[in-house]
């Protein structure tokens, strides 16, 4: 259900625009996107974990401002991040 701290590590790694980058928008929606991963497959098994689901909600609903953010501001790097998540289809 978490990520690991190298997990985590590694996203920012991947999605930062600079060195220090660890708040940057893309950073935030992919470090979100691992956790809504690793909540769904949880979910998968555990289908009564309702508790579950609703932080899935919030996870997705945070990650859907984020998103909204990045469109309004700069669509350029709102389309490279859905397309590098693989968010949309």
């Amino acid at each position: 259900m978490t990520i690991t701290r190298e997990q985590k590590t590694e996203v920012i790694g991947q999605f930062r625009l600079t060195d220090n980058d660890t708040g940057s928008p893309e950073v935030q929606i992919a470090i979100l996107t691992t956790r809504i991963n690793g909540l769904t497959s949880h979910l998968q098994s555990h289908r009564k974990d309702f508790a579950g689901r609703r932080g899935l909600l919030m996870l997705v609903s945070r990650r859907r401002r984020l998103l909204d953010y990045l469109r309004k501001n700069d669509p350029q790097r709102y389309l490279d991040t859905i397309h590098r998540l693989g968010i949309r289809k």
